[in-house]
């Protein structure tokens, strides 16, 4: 399956999220661990597609996410900071989920930079991760 460049800024615009979660570990030097990720969820049925996606990228994986649901994901901060976010760069989301991937984008050059081994960018990375998708004013 080739999948055109506009077809996927589609796609991912409907299907596709940009996903912060700032959860609690004793072993990390902050006591925080930082976990961007960007997703793409689809029934079983159409997991080819997913599967389109990493072939596209070059990157991530191709897991159940939930019951019937498989899941597109990429997690490793090269990745998305070398791949995903330069491509969405490139080829700008039409929607408002432009908003919520520019804030991932923010959030992933952090951690780029190492500033979410500090506790005063686990704080600022927190509050631009709670206004992010369902935490945004609409």
């Amino acid at each position: 399956m080739n999948l055109e460049t506009q077809w996927v800024v589609g796609f991912v615009d409907g299907e596709g999220c940009f996903h912060v979660s700032v959860n609690s570990h004793r072993e990390m030097t902050t006591e925080y661990q930082v976990l961007p990720e960007f997703t793409v969820v689809q029934h079983k049925r159409d997991v080819k597609v997913l599967h389109a996606l990493k072939a596209y990228f070059g990157c991530g994986v191709v897991r159940v996410n939930h019951g019937d649901r498989m899941a597109y994901r990429v997690r490793s901060i090269k990745h998305l900071s070398q791949i995903v976010v330069p491509f969405f760069m490139e080829h700008p989301l039409k929607t408002s989920k432009h908003i919520d991937f520019l804030k991932f984008r923010d959030i992933v050059l952090m951690c780029v930079a190492g500033k979410h081994l500090t506790m005063d960018g686990i704080d600022v990375i927190q509050k631009i991760a709670s206004e992010m998708n369902r935490g945004r004013t609409r």
